[in-house]
């Protein structure tokens, strides 16, 4: 059957999205995998450090959503010079923001696993995992702000190579540094780490070199032009910026205090409890990429249509995106129902985690579609300025209702970890109904930017 034009619009720019996205999700699950030889002890320290980087990520998350609504505005109204405005804001800040955030991160490694509730075995190699990251932060970011400016333009086939490298440097070095191989020391999870960082260098430098090339003398509109003008800070476009990304900071803030006090929550439980978690989540995570890749062509599509005036345009293709991610999330979902056993064994050889884990799964299935409507969903509103709404809808799930439900499921009906994931559904069916509503109500079309 021949696809539509738009349906081939949206594969365009999804199908690399989802490469990259992928990509950007193996990493961590990459060490999981990599680390599990060594114990449940390595799979916990690595798990505990997720929650406090997404933390420190959430002010990037703001000016990249602002950066992305704007350049794809920008580029549907034909107007290069305020593109670039946006794409040389948006870096010189990113490194500025990254800069001042690496030192107090390095710093409070310790207290900060110690606070997410790390076990005597697990603390020492959390907190050495998470200084390292940190050490490479800046070339972490750069290219994660330089990619929502590409995402803008509806160009994810460059970000998806500079992933693939990452990934497989990320790869290469931890086979080198976690187990001592060819001469290299055996570092453990430090090893995973620095393979992380050598590996978002690599990803760093292409990235730099994707923004300043130009192409049979076409400049893109997601580029960075070394004027005055660009470099010195523009209050006016910054304050559009950040108008459009702070809730989504605010957003991602919601989500990981919820997300820390869920954490806390499931370390309670003990180790061996504590690893069977990490290793779903990281399943879970790699689930993420279908609705991020089709929400990543709403925004783009849906902030494009608006520049050139045309709300209708704007609804016909963020619908045909969350039709299309429907078809795969269920799917993925059917997938992970058949086959738990299996995915989850490929962590850990530990039957009693196996176990754990794969009764999770069964869940897991079943948020698949909520989990990517609401993005789809989500990323049409953001493509059109209107970033308020997904914030309080994510609020809503994360704060309210997953953590009264998971300790209601845990502490009064004995459910252990099967009931910290029962309210990890309820909380995605909450989120997709309230972004459904919006969505089909219409008025984010007219949202101003």
């Amino acid at each position: 059957m021949r696809l539509s034009p738009l349906y081939r619009t949206v594969l365009a720019i999804a199908a690399p999205s989802v490469i990259e996205l992928l990509l950007t999700s193996l990493t961590h699950l990459v060490d999981t995998i990599m680390v599990g030889r060594l114990g449940a002890y390595a799979i916990s320290a690595v798990g505990l450090t997720t929650q406090p980087k997404f933390i420190m990520l959430a002010v990037f998350v703001a000016l990249n959503v602002g950066s992305t609504a704007l350049v794809a505005r920008f580029k549907g109204q034909g107007d290069r010079k305020s593109a670039e405005l946006v794409s040389a804001q948006s870096v010189i800040l990113a490194i500025l923001a990254a800069g001042a955030l690496t030192v107090p991160g390095i710093l409070l490694a310790r207290p900060m696993v110690l606070f997410m509730g790390a076990a005597p075995d697990t603390v020492d190699a959390a907190a050495g995992y998470f200084r390292i990251l940190m050490i490479g932060f800046v070339p972490t970011t750069l290219p994660i702000a330089i990619t929502a400016l590409l995402r803008g333009v509806g160009n994810a086939r460059t970000s998806m190579q500079y992933n693939i490298v990452a990934n497989v440097v990320n790869v290469v070095f931890n086979y080198l540094l976690i187990y001592g191989k060819f001469g290299f020391p055996a570092l453990g999870v430090a090893g995973a780490a620095i393979a992380t960082v050598i590996g978002n260098c690599a990803a760093c430098a292409m990235a730099v070199y994707a923004l300043f090339r130009r192409r049979s003398g076409e400049r893109s509109f997601a580029s960075f032009s070394l004027t005055r003008e660009n470099l010195v800070p523009n209050p006016a476009m910054l304050k559009r910026m950040i108008r459009i990304g702070l809730p989504s900071a605010a957003e991602q803030l919601a989500l990981r205090a919820g997300l820390v006090i869920y954490t806390i929550t499931i370390t309670a439980l003990g180790t061996e409890v504590f690893a069977a978690h990490q290793i779903v989540l990281s399943i879970l995570n790699i689930s993420f990429v279908n609705g991020q890749a089709f929400g990543i062509a709403a925004t783009s599509l849906s902030g494009q249509a608006l520049g050139r005036g045309s709300p209708d345009d704007a609804r016909r293709a963020s619908g045909a995106c969350q039709r299309m991610g429907a078809v795969v999330s269920t799917l993925m979902g059917a997938l992970m129902f058949v086959f738990r056993r299996p995915l989850v064994a490929m962590f850990t050889s530990e039957p009693e985690i196996i176990a754990i884990s794969a009764g999770v799964m069964l869940l897991v299935a079943f948020i698949q579609p909520f989990q990517s409507s609401f993005q789809i969903y989500a990323g049409a509103l953001r493509g059109a300025g209107d970033s308020l709404y997904p914030a309080i809808s994510l609020a809503a799930g994360i704060l309210l209702i997953r953590p009264s439900l998971s300790y209601a499921f845990i502490h009064l009906f004995g459910l252990g970890l099967f009931g910290a994931w029962l309210a990890l559904l309820a909380d995605q069916a909450v989120r997709f109904a309230l972004i459904a509503l919006r969505f089909r109500g219409g008025k984010w079309v007219h949202t101003r930017v």
